[in-house]
């Protein structure tokens, strides 16, 4: 009698960067609508509100702090961190609400499943866009930055490079993190946890500040993290400490994206 062989195990097809460029240009062709290119300009100019109101404004009241055993004024304190939280701020945006819409509600890449691309593909192209949007926000930030003489122009290239990474960690932790919400309510909840990253981890005053645990807390945030390294970037503050937060965002960035990869595979594969 004929035994019936098992079926070979399925391989996972091999990584194309060709297929992650057609995802990132997919996105690209849908920001050129009008709305959503409103809502990609519009981010622009939170950082500057802020850095006008609490950077000069507050700023003229508190005067230096002591940053790396250096005394800095409070605007160019804060400046930095401006910029990390409009990076965090455009990546969570673009990697959660944005990523829900189109796979959740919009089922687009239903039709993406079809095709070659493969899921990680599909991740790393997301991650991209969201990154990319970020680096429209460094660049005319830092331009900002520097009309106003608050940042030296040889810092601009690594604040680029490092921005690079700060982008690709929250984006790929937001697309994590989307794919395990159960609906446009839990949106809330992500907005709670960002804004409460945003007022304390260091943005406005050091971390070390705070009271005992809560200094702690803080800095373990990944975007205390993000504003000691970018901020130590712009100060020329950086020390071996700048290391470690390289590592930390290099590991969430890894750890979202093998995430967000097994979550698309399951919802698309199942």
């Amino acid at each position: 009698m004929a035994t019936s062989s098992p079926s070979p195990a399925r391989r996972a097809p091999a990584f194309r960067s060709a297929h992650v460029h057609a995802v990132f240009l997919r996105n690209v062709e849908a920001a050129r609508h009008a709305s959503h290119l409103w809502v990609l300009l519009s981010g622009l100019f939170e950082p500057v509100f802020y850095l006008g109101s609490v950077g000069f404004g507050v700023g003229a009241l508190v005067g230096e702090l002591t940053v790396g055993g250096h005394p800095v004024g409070y605007t160019e304190f804060v400046a930095p961190a401006m910029l990390t939280a409009s990076l965090m701020n455009a990546a969570v945006s673009e990697s959660t609400f944005t990523f829900f819409t189109k796979f959740r509600l919009m089922n687009l890449h239903d039709a993406t499943a079809c095709t070659p691309v493969s899921s990680a593909e599909i991740v790393c192209g997301e991650t991209l866009w969201a990154v990319a949007r970020g680096v429209v926000h460094t660049v005319s930030f830092l331009a900002f930055l520097y009309a106003l003489g608050l940042l030296a122009p040889t810092r601009i290239p690594v604040l680029l490079l490092a921005s690079l990474l700060v982008s690709a960690a929250f984006s790929a932790m937001g697309l994590a993190l989307s794919l395990f919400l159960r609906g446009t309510h839990d949106f809330d909840r992500v907005n709670l946890v960002t804004f409460t990253m945003f007022v304390f981890s260091g943005t406005f005053v050091p971390t070390g500040d705070y009271p005992g645990v809560l200094a702690v807390l803080a800095r373990c945030t990944p975007l205390a993290q993000a504003v000691d390294l970018i901020r130590a970037l712009a100060l020329g503050t950086a020390g071996p400490a700048t290391a470690g937060h390289c590592a930390y965002l290099f590991a969430l960035t890894a750890a979202g994206l093998l995430v967000a990869g097994r979550r698309v595979e399951r919802s698309l594969h199942a």
